[in-house]
C-alpha cells in the first residue's frame, strides 16, 4: 500500500514537472526567453509556497485568534529582502540599461473598500490571491471552488471598474521619488520594524515568550521554516523585478481567463470599458499574459511539492458550510482585488516593494477586513 501510494505521487509529481515544462515552451513560443523564465519562477514561488505554508490568510488571523505573530514577522522579512534590491532597481535601473517599474497607485474610497472585502474574503475562502493558487494546486478541492468564485468575482469587477473609479481617491505617492531609494528603504524599515516589536510585545504578553519557529526538515519534500519561505519568495520577488520588470503580480490573470471564458459562451466582454483599455489580452493567448504565466507556475510547482511531500489528496467530500463560504469569499476577493489594484502580492506586497503609499493603505483597509471575516469565521464555527 505504501508503495502504491509512493508511486502515484510520483506520477503526479512527473505531470506537473512536465506540465510546467510545456507551459514553458509554449510560453517561449509565444513571447520568447523572459516569458519562459517567468513561468519557472512561478514555479519556484508554488514550490515555496506549498513547503513553506507560507499564507498571509492564516498569518493575520494567528495574531487576533492566538496572538502569535511569526507568521507577520516572515512577511516583513520578505517585504524588506525583496525592497533592498527593488528600491534600487526601480530608481536606477533605467541608467544602467534594465529600466524596472513598481505598481504606484492611487488610493480612494474604492479602493479602501476593496481592499477590505478582500481581506474578508481571504478569511472565509481559507486563502489570500496566492495562498488559493498554492493550496489549490496542492490538491485542495475545497480551495479549486474558491479559485473558480475568486475568477467570476474578478471579471464581474471589470463590468463596474470604470464607475468606482469616478469615486474621490488621493493621488500616487512613491516614497523613492519622495526621499530616494535609501531613505525610502530606512522608513520601510522603522515602520515594518515597529510593527514587528508590536507583535512580539503581543505575543510575549499573552504567552510569556515566542513561539519557536517551525525547524525545516527536509528543502525536497519539506516542511520548510517561515524564514526559508521569506527568502525564497524574496528570491522570487527580485527575479520577477529583473526578469519581468515589475513587481509579481497574481489576480489581474483571474480576471483575463474569466473574460475569455465570457466571452467564449457569447457576453460580449470587449465592450466594457475595462477591456477597450488593453484589447490586445483578450484577443492574444493566456501565453502572452506574464500574471497568467507565473500563475500557471505557482499552481503547478504546489503540485510538484505536494507530491514530493507525499501529500497530493484531494478530498471530494465537502460540507454546505464549505461550499458556501469557499464561493463567498472567492468572489469578495475576485471583486475586491480589481478595485483596490491587486491582493496582498499586487497590492500589498508589490506596492509595498515598489515604495508606494498605496501599499500601505492597502495593508490597513485589508487587515481591517481581515479582522471582520476572522470574526465571521468564529461565529460560523470555522475555527
Amino acid at each position: 500500500m505504501t508503495m502504491t501510494v509512493q508511486k502515484s505521487q510520483i506520477v503526479v509529481a512527473a505531470i506537473a514537472g512536465g506540465l510546467l515544462v510545456l507551459i514553458a515552451v509554449g510560453a517561449y513560443g509565444e513571447a520568447g526567453l523572459r516569458q519562459a523564465v517567468a513561468v519557472l519562477i512561478g514555479g519556484v514561488a508554488g514550490l515555496s509556497l506549498y513547503h513553506a505554508s507560507f499564507g498571509f490568510t492564516a498569518a493575520w488571523r494567528r495574531i487576533v485568534t492566538e496572538k502569535r505573530g511569526g507568521g507577520l514577522r516572515a512577511q516583513f522579512v520578505l517585504i524588506l529582502l525583496t525592497s533592498a534590491v527593488s528600491f534600487p532597481l526601480i530608481a536606477w535601473g533605467a541608467g544602467f540599461g534594465w529600466p524596472t517599474g513598481g505598481f504606484v497607485f492611487p488610493f480612494g474610497i474604492a479602493a479602501a473598500l476593496g481592499a477590505f472585502m478582500f481581506g474578508a474574503g481571504m478569511q472565509l475562502g481559507g486563502g489570500c490571491g496566492s495562498g488559493t493558487l498554492f493550496t489549490a494546486g496542492g490538491g485542495s478541492t475545497r480551495m479549486m471552488i474558491t479559485l473558480a468564485a475568486f475568477i467570476l468575482g474578478s471579471v464581474a469587477a471589470t463590468a463596474h471598474v470604470h464607475l468606482w473609479g469616478r469615486l474621490p481617491k488621493l493621488p500616487s505617492v512613491s516614497l523613492i521619488r519622495e526621499f530616494g531609494p535609501h531613505g525610502a528603504f530606512l522608513l520601510t524599515a522603522l515602520v515594518l520594524g515597529g510593527l514587528a516589536l508590536l507583535t512580539v510585545w503581543i505575543e510575549r504578553k499573552a504567552h510569556g515568550g515566542i513561539a519557536p519557529p517551525r525547524p525545516t526538515e527536509s528543502l525536497l519534500k519539506g516542511p520548510w521554516s517561515p524564514m526559508l519561505g521569506a527568502i525564497m519568495l524574496a528570491m522570487v520577488g527580485i527575479a520577477t523585478f529583473v526578469v519581468v520588470g515589475r513587481p509579481w503580480g497574481i489576480t489581474s490573470a483571474f480576471a483575463l481567463w474569466g473574460a475569455k471564458l465570457f466571452q467564449f459562451i457569447g457576453v460580449p466582454v470587449e465592450n466594457w470599458p475595462y477591456w477597450t483599455w488593453q484589447p490586445a489580452a483578450l484577443e492574444n493567448s493566456v501565453l502572452r499574459d506574464t500574471t497568467s504565466v507565473m500563475d500557471f507556475g505557482v499552481i503547478l510547482g504546489a503540485m510538484v511539492a505536494a507530491a514530493l511531500a507525499g501529500r497530493f489528496a484531494p478530498v471530494w467530500q465537502l460540507s454546505r458550510r464549505d461550499v458556501l463560504t469557499a464561493i463567498a469569499g472567492g468572489l469578495l476577493m475576485g471583486y475586491g482585488a480589481r478595485l483596490a489594484y491587486g491582493c496582498n502580492i499586487g497590492a500589498y506586497l508589490g506596492g509595498l516593494v515598489s515604495g508606494s503609499l498605496h501599499g500601505w493603505l492597502w495593508l490597513v483597509f485589508g487587515f481591517l477586513g481581515s479582522l471582520a471575516g476572522t470574526r465571521l469565521r468564529l461565529k460560523l464555527g470555522m475555527g
